[in-house]
């Protein structure tokens, strides 16, 4: 089930999630095959610890992995992937739905792999969702800088 507060982001910006079964779209590729779209296309959120203890939501196209000399540039430490529980804590979600959608507190990033596509598909909070969205949109909603930390 989405959460209340993704539910109200949504329906606020006259978003639709798609929905499966639980447990079907835990990674990007799970999900790509899922919503039967490119690995490139699911928008992975992934929780960032810095090692001066802030956390970062990095957005970025499911076929790219986050570069950490490029992050450390960006946010000025060192960061590492956050835990499990940190990022429940953090977010509100458990790793493999983690959304940018009613997310605070956290600085989020989306990278700017994401522009190569028309439509992304971040997940809506659960491991078993994915919203069609524009990277426009998605920036406008969690009003997050577009950088470019991916490899």
């Amino acid at each position: 089930m989405i959460p209340e507060k993704v539910r109200s982001v949504l329906d606020a910006h006259q978003l639709t999630a798609l929905e499966f079964e639980p447990g079907s779209t835990p990674t990007a590729q799970m999900a790509a095959d899922r919503i039967g779209v490119s690995v490139g296309q699911i928008a992975k959120s992934i929780l960032l610890k810095g090692k001066d203890d802030r956390y970062f939501l990095v957005v970025c196209a499911g076929d790219r992995k986050i570069a950490s000399g490029k992050m450390k540039r960006l946010t000025g430490v060192k960061c590492s992937m956050a835990t499990g529980d940190d990022t429940l804590r953090v977010t509100g979600y458990s790793p493999g739905g983690v959304t940018p959608f009613g997310v605070d507190g956290v600085e989020i990033f989306l990278d700017e792999s994401l522009l190569a596509w028309d439509t992304i598909y971040p997940a809506a909070g659960t491991d078993a969702t994915g919203v069609p969205v524009t990277f426009k949109v998605l920036q406008e909603i969690t009003g997050a800088e577009t950088v470019d930390v991916t490899a």
